[in-house]
């Protein structure tokens, strides 16, 4: 396009000696297709001007956009960074309250455990007692069955049959009186 200018521009200047200069042609043609470049150079420029504007807001937006999602994604970070901690805190809270639990438990268990060894002793000893009363009135019943038939034995032989017979009459009076 600038060559075409250039060119006739020297095709004038050669012509300039013979011509004057708006009496050339070329001239006409150079100053109407400026004037035609100027006129289209316009809505050319609006248009590039207008996609540059419109393609900068896009990414404008784009960006906006961008900054939105980045900071929500800071926002939600932080929460559950948050709701970890939390959680962590809880998980550590628990763990005590366990510990504790199981410590409670094993003294409760541990102070079950004496009692019933107590318990069990003391029914042990009242069983040795009980064995060893029972054995002792066994003893004794024993010890008085062997008097009693060592007694007989020696009345029926020593004792003379009036004399027998005086004590069972004897035992018969009281009987009433050892009963009630």
């Amino acid at each position: 396009m600038f060559i075409a200018v250039a060119q006739a521009a020297e095709h004038a200047a050669e012509h300039a000696e013979h011509v004057g200069f708006f009496s050339d042609p070329e001239t006409w043609v150079a100053i109407t297709w400026l004037i035609v470049v100027g006129f289209l150079s316009r809505p050319v420029y609006r248009g590039i001007t207008a996609a540059l504007d419109l393609r900068r807001e896009k990414i404008r937006a784009r960006i906006d956009e961008a900054e939105r999602l980045r900071a929500e994604a800071q926002d939600m970070l932080a929460t559950y960074q948050k709701k970890q901690r939390e959680a962590l805190n809880e998980a550590k809270e628990i763990v005590a309250h366990a510990k504790a639990e199981a410590e409670r438990l094993a003294a409760q268990s541990a102070r079950d455990l004496d009692e019933l060894l107590k318990r069990r002793e003391q029914q042990a000893v009242d069983r040795i007692a009980q064995a060893e009363a029972e054995a002792l009135r066994e003893v004794r019943n024993t010890a008085v069955d062997i008097a009693v038939a060592a007694t007989r034995k020696l009345i029926a032989e020593n004792l003379p049959a009036d004399k027998a017979a005086a004590l069972v009459d004897a035992a018969i009076k009281e009987l009433p009186t050892r009963l009630h």
